[in-house]
């Protein structure tokens, strides 16, 4: 098998490439043609981590594998970022592992590129202010992804943790962006696009915050109990995902479902927009985008890096 280690990616996989790669799967899933497996989510009991497994099968480009990882909190005091995974892939033919991934890197930008491709599908016309809720470490590939794919005037942020805001003022610095921090009422207002990438539990961003034709890209909610958004906002608005049956269980519009207040009919697959079966925003509703994070996601860039890596000398050879 080959072997394309964490230190490598970097060099090899580029915003423009990943963006590319989850537009096309999610097109492919929402062409029938590529199917998420169920995923598997543990507390482990050790270190308070939190641990699973996402995989899948694209037919359209036989990718066929999975990403085991998962999130531990306490990683700091090993000087190692808190999410760690690997991807795996193998031939869809024969069924033998065919490669093996580093995966921290590429589920940041994988994550990145899916809120970009709701960006670019669902954003209100002429958007000129990003809003920017959360300035954890994946905030920053969420930034630079949004400017890559559609031109902003200026960044405005919030955080609960306001110290942390440093890193949102140094990444729209870089994108030569002006950035300013506000509170979650005015952000709620004044951004044209929001996206939010926090790992809460109760919601932030209320329905009487966003007040004009907004789109969201609810980026953080991936497990059962997270929230970030008010039911009440995503009752009123649009709504789109990257899979339905992952985002009314685990996702951000678990608890709209819940109260009764949206039922699954309302939620549409962003591949359907990618696809123009689904003409995505219509006038000045709000629109979201739940991004759950699924297994296809990982295996697409995956199988990118592989190739890049194989195209440069990069993929180290394996007999397993």
């Amino acid at each position: 098998m080959l072997v394309v280690a964490e230190k490598e990616i970097g060099g090899l996989m580029t915003p423009e490439a990943a963006f590319d790669a989850i537009e096309q799967v999610f097109a492919a899933m929402a062409s029938d043609k590529a199917y998420n497996f169920p995923v598997v989510r543990e507390a482990i009991g050790h270190e308070d981590a939190l641990y699973g497994f996402k995989g899948g099968f694209d037919g359209a480009a036989l990718t066929l594998g999975l990403k085991a990882g998962g999130y531990w909190p306490n990683n700091q005091k090993h000087g190692l970022i808190n999410h760690q995974s690997t991807i795996f892939l193998f031939d869809a033919d024969t069924g033998r592992v065919a490669a093996a991934v580093g995966g921290n890197l590429l589920t940041a930008l994988r994550t990145a590129a899916a809120s970009a491709v709701s960006i670019k599908h669902l954003a209100p016309k002429g958007a000129k202010v990003l809003g920017m809720i959360g300035a954890g470490h994946q905030s920053a590939f969420q930034m630079r992804a949004a400017a890559r794919i559609h031109r902003f005037d200026k960044v405005i942020g919030w955080n609960p943790h306001p110290e942390m805001l440093s890193r949102l003022a140094d990444t729209a610095a870089e994108l030569d962006l002006p950035f300013e921090a506000v509170d979650l009422p005015r952000l709620g207002a004044e951004a044209d696009v929001i996206i939010s990438i926090t790992s809460a539990f109760s919601p932030m961003l209320l329905d009487a915050h966003v007040t004009g034709p907004t789109h969201i890209a609810a980026m953080g909610t991936d497990t059962k109990g997270k929230q970030e958004l008010d039911p009440a906002l995503v009752a009123r608005a649009r709504l789109f995902t990257d899979e339905i049956a992952q985002s009314v269980s685990i996702g951000e519009f678990q608890h709209a479902i819940a109260a009764g207040l949206i039922a699954e009919e309302a939620i549409t697959q962003i591949g359907a927009v990618v696809n123009g079966t689904h003409p995505g925003r219509d006038g000045a509703e709000v629109t979201i985008f739940d991004g759950t994070g699924v297994g296809l996601q990982d295996l697409a860039v995956a199988a990118k890096v592989v190739e890049l890596a194989e195209r440069k000398g990069l993929a180290q050879k394996v007999e397993i």
